[in-house]
């Protein structure tokens, strides 16, 4: 069973899709950090299912952690990036696209 999770947004229009597994932090720092920024995403919770954890490190070129973050299709990384990624500017335009 998939279960995904669509939040609105009043910014932009990228997609933006979020791997995420249920109790955990670094997760839901990074889907706090898109709320702040108003950003509609996709959370993808591959708790339970295996072949969306599979679709995702795949996705990701091999990485097994979560959150994995993917704007429009590029991979950004994890919540380390994706703060990183806001902290140099470089956040604000990729959600805009």
């Amino acid at each position: 069973m998939t279960f995904a999770l669509q939040r609105t947004s009043f910014l932009g229009m990228a997609t933006v899709e979020v791997y995420t597994k249920i109790m955990c932090p670094y997760c839901s720092r990074a889907k706090a950090l898109l709320d702040r920024k108003g950003a509609a995403f996709e959370e993808i919770d591959i708790t339970m299912d295996r072949d969306l954890r599979a679709q995702m490190i795949q996705r990701a070129n091999g990485r097994m952690t979560v959150p994995q973050i993917f704007i429009d299709g590029k991979h950004i990384g994890g919540s380390d990036e994706l703060a990183a990624l806001d902290a140099r500017g470089g956040l604000d335009p990729l959600l805009a696209a």
